[in-house]
């Protein structure tokens, strides 16, 4: 069904791949709108992020219907830090009725970690109560006037985690009240530790009933990466990585392979993963062909290159 393939494939238990973009800066979605066509047939849905790291950029909902035009099965970030929540409700209504389905429920980065740090957060909601907030409308409950007038909502909400989250006892807890809240999956944030990975899904998810889509960040050269690790909350690559990529002759096909190593490896512990590659998405297809997947049956979109064909280009750069 239109909307549904990866709450389908979830259900089940289908091995998932999902992937990232970013809306642009300014009112032209040109750019984002290519870096999702070429994902076309090599993954499941397309996450479109909300003001990450609280820098401004086009409305995650506009971008998600645009690409739902486009063929394209989104997933709507929503955070929670710039919108009370008369806001939110009005936006979670609004994706339904544009035939949205998949949201991802953030807290969202803190307004320090942007361009405009004297902006005026709003955190009325974090996740876990915006994960409720859509269990409520998915009941057909108006939380002021007992229940909405035209039925219920079909939101099929996720949550983050930081698998390698430096509290053990935190990430249980937080990830069991999101589970309890209504959250239907898990997608983690950069995951860069196979073991830790697989003892979040053994001991945390799993009892849980969640299944787990992996982050598997693009890393484009050593100074990216160190750049990375200093900026993003809950970033951790280890130094034999950045060594890595500094060694490397081709860091863009470096990071690549590093990429396709990961997807493989935790092909085998999550049922799914995300790849996050930012203004690089056209890199993509050429990490899942290495790590061994193809396009689905219905052929790359028009206009796409092959994963072979886009490395002799990275090859030529």
């Amino acid at each position: 069904m239109k909307g549904l393939r990866l709450q389908e494939a979830l259900a089940s238990g289908r091995f998932v791949v999902t992937a990232e973009v970013t809306p642009p800066r300014g009112g032209d979605p040109a750019r984002t709108l290519e870096a999702a066509r070429a994902l076309k047939g090599w993954v499941d849905a397309v996450n479109v992020t909300d003001g990450s790291r609280a820098v401004m950029r086009m409305s995650s909902l506009a971008v998600c219907c645009l690409l739902q035009r486009e063929g394209i099965e989104p997933v709507l970030q929503m955070a929670c830090r710039d919108r009370n929540r008369i806001a939110l409700q009005a936006d979670l209504l609004g994706a339904h009725a544009l035939g949205l389905r998949n949201l991802l429920c953030l807290t969202g980065d803190p307004v320090r970690a942007g361009d405009q740090p004297d902006a005026r957060p709003v955190n009325e909601l974090e996740s876990v109560r915006l994960l409720r907030l859509v269990s409520e409308l998915n009941a057909g409950c108006d939380p002021v006037k007992g229940a909405l007038p035209d039925g219920p909502t079909a939101l099929f909400a996720g949550a983050a985690a930081d698998p390698q989250s430096p509290s053990w006892s935190g990430l249980r807890s937080r990830v069991r009240r999101k589970a309890e809240a209504g959250a239907r999956f898990v997608q983690t944030q950069m995951v860069t530790d196979a073991d830790a990975l697989r003892r979040f899904v053994d001991e945390v998810a799993a009892p849980l009933g969640l299944p787990v889509i992996a982050g598997v960040f693009l890393l484009k050269s050593a100074k990216n990466a160190a750049f990375i690790n200093r900026v993003v909350p809950g970033a951790n690559i280890p130094q034999c990585v950045i060594d890595r990529m500094g060694a490397a002759t081709d860091p863009a096909m470096e990071g690549i392979a590093i990429a396709a190593e990961q997807v493989e490896l935790y092909r085998g512990i999550a049922q799914g993963v995300h790849l996050m590659a930012i203004k690089a998405e056209e890199r993509i297809p050429a990490i899942l062909e290495r790590a061994g997947f193809s396009p689905s049956a219905g052929d790359l979109a028009e206009g796409q290159v092959g994963a072979e064909q886009l490395g002799h280009r990275l090859l030529l750069r």
